[in-house]
This record gives C-alpha cells, structure tokens and sequence, in this order.
C-alpha cells in the first residue's frame, strides 16, 4: 500500500496543529497592519501575552525569516511574544501590495520609521512600554538605526549577524572565499572571485551580480553557514511554512530580487564606525565563522562601543545563522541574559 498523499496543504497542517500554544494567555495571531501607508505582515506568537515583546528584524534585503521561524522559534514562545515580520518588498508584504507603489520608499530611513511604527504598535497592543529588537543581517542595520534613534523604546537590542562596515565585511569575506577556494584548488571559484577584484571596489560599483558571485562561493565554502555548502537546508522550509499561501511561496524570490536591487546600494553604503555610544543596552550576537557579515569587522568594533550594558556572545560552531546552527545555545542566552533586562529599571543615559 502507498503511504500518504504529503500535499502543501497536509504538511502545513500537520506543521501548524504540531505547533498550536494552547496555554490561557496564548498569542497567535497573523494578521495585516497599516504601516508606513502599505498593508504590512506580523506573526505574532507567545505563550503568554504578558511576556515581552521580541520583534525580529530579517534579513536580505528581502530574505523573510517567517516563513523559516516554524522551525527554530516555537522554545523562544514560552519566554517572549515573539513577531516576525515580513518588511516592506518582502514575503507576505510585498505579495499584499502593488510593487510599482513601493517603487520610491525603499530606503533606510523609510524601513527604520516602518520599524519604529511596528514596535510603537507592539507596545500599545500588549500594553508595554519597551520591547526587544533582534536584527539579523540586513535587519542589523535597520535595528541599530532604531537603537540610536529611539533607545527608550528598548528594553535592548540584539544585534546578530551585525553590519558595521560594508566595504571592508565584503572584502573580508571575498579574501576568505578567495583564498578557500585556492586551498581547494578549485580553478572555478578562483577565476570567478579573481575577475571581482578589486572587490567590493568604490562605492556605487557594486552590483546584484557581483555580490551574488562572492556569496555563491562564500556560502559554498561554509561563510554563510558553517559546515554547509548552500542555503537549501534552510530556503527549503519555506515551502512548508503553514504562514505563507502558495502564492506568498510563489512571490518570495520576486520580492527578494527586488529588496536587493532597491537596497543594494543602502547596504553597499553602510558604515557605523563613528556610532560609539548607545543609550540602551546591547548584545552582539557573533558567529565565529561568520564572512556573510564578518565577524572581525563587528566584534573590533564592539570592542569600542559604550552602552549601559552590553556583551559580545561568539557562538563557535556558527557563521551567519547562528539561531538556526546553535538554538539551543542562542536560546540559552535569550533568556539567561536578554529577558532579565525586562524586569529592570530604565538605565541612565551614556
């Protein structure tokens, strides 16, 4: 006899009826919301709508985390509301809206004000008066805006995957791959990254297809994930998200390309050398094998940062996606060290 009929639809079931929270104070709750003047998506999800609110900030540009979170997040449930959300261009969002209208908003400031329009939504939903922000990635930089801008919002940011300083993270992470792939001696991945250079080059030289070649073979050679040479392990699980309709599945790779063609440049310019001071406590969050972001650009700069509390956590058998690698260890530090912080007053200001 064959065995069942594992449809889209049976496995999102199976997925969603396996992760149902049905303690009496339980949040879950996916829904649209008004922000920046588009139709924006939320998960929302917690065992207790009392906890503290932990919004997660994506990556990319264009990457959702929502779809993936079913296999990582539900343990951080019972600590945190937590909310995921599918920025501007992205996931369920940039499926909800007409994309020629986005066309003049993709921009920095317009995705931390869309960031601070979520968090001010979290607070008067769940009644509190700060939430946490974790920014992965792409997410960093719209995370440590935020935290610059409107510290008393936080009760701490959680930088992971932290851009500080583009240009010189790229050029890292090409020499790591570069000189892999010479110790491989792989003559593909040698003529290829040797035809970037000088990579990433001056400002306004970086395109879609130049990045893209240093991180096909950045991520083959572990820089994105350690010990692992694609992102199919993880992208695969889109397609079983019990949050996303096919045609959300369908859209993911259209709003990711055009994230990243819009965004390109804002990631291309980033560079927070000069921020040294924060006003709200801070966490770094750092995958020792991490070249995607570079590990060595963000923890030189931690070294120098002031803030009322802050701690760099390296998670050693990591690179990039160091809640997916380490969970049990990224969780441990949520809520050994981050969720305390709720509990306690307002630091003074630096």
């Amino acid at each position: 006899p064959s065995g069942p009929d594992y449809t889209r639809k049976r496995v999102t079931d199976i997925i969603r009826a396996n992760r149902k929270i049905v303690t009496p104070k339980a949040v879950e709750d996916l829904t649209s919301v008004e922000i920046g003047g588009i139709t924006q998506w939320l998960s929302i999800r917690g065992a207790d709508s009392g906890n503290p609110v932990l919004l997660y900030v994506h990556g990319g540009p264009g990457s959702p985390t929502m779809p993936a979170a079913w296999t990582f997040q539900r343990p951080w449930e019972d600590f945190f509301t937590v909310v995921q959300w599918d920025q501007r261009g992205t996931g369920k969002t940039y499926a909800a809206n007409d994309v020629t209208s986005l066309d003049g908003t993709m921009n920095l400031d317009q995705f931390v004000s869309d960031a601070e329009q979520v968090v001010r939504y979290l607070m008067h939903r769940f009644n509190q008066q700060r939430v946490f922000v974790l920014g992965h990635s792409w997410g960093s930089m719209v995370g440590l805006e935020l935290a610059q801008r409107h510290p008393q919002m936080l009760h701490a940011y959680i930088g992971c995957g932290q851009i500080i300083n583009s240009s010189r993270s790229e050029a890292d992470g090409w020499d790591f791959a570069l000189r892999s792939a010479r110790e491989a001696k792989n003559e593909k991945a040698i003529r290829e990254l040797e035809a970037l250079a000088p990579y990433p080059g001056p400002i306004g030289t970086l395109t879609v297809e130049r990045i893209s070649t240093q991180r096909n073979w950045l991520n083959y050679y572990g820089g994105l994930t350690y010990g692992r040479s694609d992102f199919a392990y993880d992208a695969d699980t889109w397609a079983l998200s019990p949050d996303y309709t096919d045609r959300d599945v369908a859209l993911v790779d259209k709003g990711s390309l055009y994230s990243l063609t819009h965004l390109l440049g804002a990631v291309e310019r980033a560079n927070f050398d000069g921020v040294t001071q924060l006003r709200c406590p801070v966490f770094m969050y750092v995958g020792r094998h991490d070249y995607a972001t570079s590990h060595n650009v963000t923890s030189l700069w931690f070294e120098r940062v002031q803030a009322p509390h802050k701690k760099l956590v390296w998670f050693e058998d990591s690179s990039h996606m160091m809640m997916i690698e380490q969970p049990g260890i990224f969780l441990q530090h949520l809520i050994g060290e981050v969720r305390p912080l709720a509990k306690m007053k307002p630091p003074p200001a630096v």
